[in-house]
């Protein structure tokens, strides 16, 4: 791997992991599904904008264009869209340790759904997620956290999961702005009918919302989008993957410094535990490779 990878996995693991916190921010002003839909929107349109000046064209093939469709579904709309519905009760730090579980899923996902071989250090890796998530939730049910929050999390994390089991075609092909900016519409489009369906819009425009918004319209929206599939296309998923270790750690710590939000002992261990258990599934799976 080199500098300018390494470069790139740190930064999207930063930007990816602040996402939580910022979510945090505008679902406090604003209805979150119409919020989300709003960014969605605005990302799809800078993003063509980009790719068009870039002279990318709108005839992906048809693999892209299926995994763009499941890409947007699955995390734009499902895993984003449940994300900043659960944080209007649960913790930006306690959301971005379920997402970090992700890389714990996919592998889980392959050994038992699809027979791949996992090595004794990623079963190591995943009974050591388990056991971090299993300390953290028992110090937040002890302090009264929201569990329907917390359900949407995990159901939003195995939606995420799906979308990463699509990016292998949809990196292929080039035309990788255009893809980035036409999932954002799927996001959007999907998000705008279920805002309709569900929510009474609200929204108090304040100093921080409008800053929190472009933020995330701009840095996870396009940015981190962009780095990830760039990173998948330099490095492969499995390499690229390994940066997810990182995302407990950021994520808590972001929304520590900017939010105020407290850590236990217990909170820190299980941060360690599942970076830990992330890391030693994702090297085994590069020895596999």
């Amino acid at each position: 791997m080199d500098i300018r990878a390494l470069l790139m996995g740190l930064t999207f693991a930063l930007i990816w992991s602040s996402a939580f916190t910022s979510a945090r921010i505008i679902v406090a002003d604003a209805s979150p599904l119409a919020s989300l839909a709003l960014r969605f929107f605005v990302s799809g349109l800078i993003g063509v904008a980009i790719a068009r000046l870039l002279g990318q064209s709108w005839r992906l093939t048809r693999d892209q264009w299926r995994a763009t469709i499941i890409f947007g579904v699955c995390q734009n709309a499902i895993y984003l869209g449940l994300n900043f519905y659960a944080m209007q009760t649960v913790e930006a730090s306690l959301a971005s340790i379920i997402a970090s579980l992700m890389p714990l899923l996919v592998a889980f996902a392959g050994w038992i759904v699809f027979r791949d071989r996992l090595p004794a250090l990623g079963i190591i890796g995943l009974i050591l997620g388990i056991a971090g998530v299993a300390l953290i939730m028992s110090a937040r049910m002890e302090a009264g956290v929201d569990m329907y929050g917390v359900a949407l999390c995990l159901i939003a994390t195995i939606a995420l999961t799906v979308a990463t089991l699509s990016m292998r075609t949809m990196s292929a092909g080039g035309n990788l702005m255009m893809v980035v900016g036409l999932q954002m519409f799927v996001g959007a489009i999907v998000l705008a009918i279920a805002s309709a369906l569900t929510e009474t819009i609200r929204v108090d425009l304040t100093p921080e919302l409008i800053a929190a918004f472009v933020y995330t319209t701009f840095a996870p929206g396009l940015l981190a989008t962009w780095i990830w599939f760039a990173l998948v296309a330099r490095i492969g998923p499995t390499k690229a993957a390994t940066f997810h270790f990182l995302n407990p750690f950021f994520g808590v710590a972001v929304a520590s410094a900017l939010l105020g939000e407290s850590l236990g002992l217990r909170d820190v261990i299980g941060v360690g535990v599942i970076a830990a258990g992330i890391l030693a599934v994702q090297l085994s799976r590069a020895q596999k490779t």
